[in-house]
């Protein structure tokens, strides 16, 4: 499937009617292991992707292993890829279209860009930088702009809902083709915000969360799972350690992949 092919068929995923439910991955493995589970996109996770490359994540990995992280995942699937970019990995919007130009250059089709603690008019500038990249590429680029005021609580939780909405709003103008809005569970707010959205709306789900169905009846058009699949696999590898050196066990390495199985995963390339 060509570029061209990978984004259209990409924007067609974001749909409620059968909204697109991404399991984030980190590496080449854990994104063959999603995509063989039947996963129609990978999107990629950035605390997982910075923890593999021995950094904290927040904007504090370094650029370039990390464009080469998500590079090596573009090449060793065949479904869309969609990278989470933090808030563009620079200090100003021509390092972020810098960013953005490598990312497309290692062929994905997507990114998220995120608030964080930031004025919104410093992702505004960041996303139109974005988008002009995508536009001089003539890649249509899928940019889902994520908004943090109910992750981080920011502002007056009286007035969080028409911030995130002007928020959007603003974002949309920039360039934004999706929103994205993790921290938030509530049906009723959920609801108000894809009747106060004109693009696709995406939640960070996970246990305790509605199912994607629900979500997807409530207008949900995207459901990703952030850090957690790589937080699961993590604390796999912790409880088997402390198993292993308290008490001499093995218990908690009965649930695997098989090793042919996995292994077979990498006999060719994406």
């Amino acid at each position: 499937m060509s570029n061209a092919s990978k984004s259209s068929h990409f924007r067609s995923l974001h749909t409620p009617a059968r909204p697109l439910a991404l399991a984030n991955a980190w590496d080449v493995a854990s994104a063959r292991v999603i995509e063989a589970a039947g996963s129609t996109a990978i999107a990629t996770t950035s605390a997982g992707v910075a923890w593999s490359l021995g950094a904290p994540d927040g904007d504090r990995a370094p650029r370039g292993p990390v464009l080469d992280a998500v590079a090596r995942i573009a090449s060793a699937v065949t479904v869309p890829v969609t990278a989470d970019i933090e808030g563009g990995y620079g200090q100003s919007p021509a390092e972020v279209a810098e960013t953005v130009t490598r990312v497309l250059e290692a062929g994905v089709v997507g990114i998220n860009i995120e608030d964080g603690n930031r004025s919104p008019g410093t992702l505004v500038d960041r996303l139109a930088a974005a988008r002009g990249a995508a536009q001089r590429a003539g890649v249509d680029l899928f940019v889902n702009a994520r908004i943090d005021t109910y992750l981080l609580g920011l502002g007056d939780p009286a007035t969080r809902l028409q911030d995130t909405l002007g928020r959007a709003c603003s974002y949309i103008d920039a360039g934004a083709d999706g929103i994205f809005v993790p921290g938030v569970t509530d049906p009723g707010v959920i609801k108000d915000l894809v009747a106060g959205l004109t693009v696709p709306l995406n939640i960070m789900a996970g246990p305790g969360s509605m199912p994607v169905d629900e979500l997807g009846a409530l207008g949900v058009a995207r459901v990703s799972l952030g850090s957690s699949v790589a937080q699961a696999a993590y604390a796999v590898a912790r409880h088997a350690a402390l198993e292993l050196h308290r008490v001499g066990g093995y218990d908690r390495l009965r649930q695997t992949i098989d090793y042919p199985e996995l292994n077979n995963l990498f006999t060719t390339t994406g």
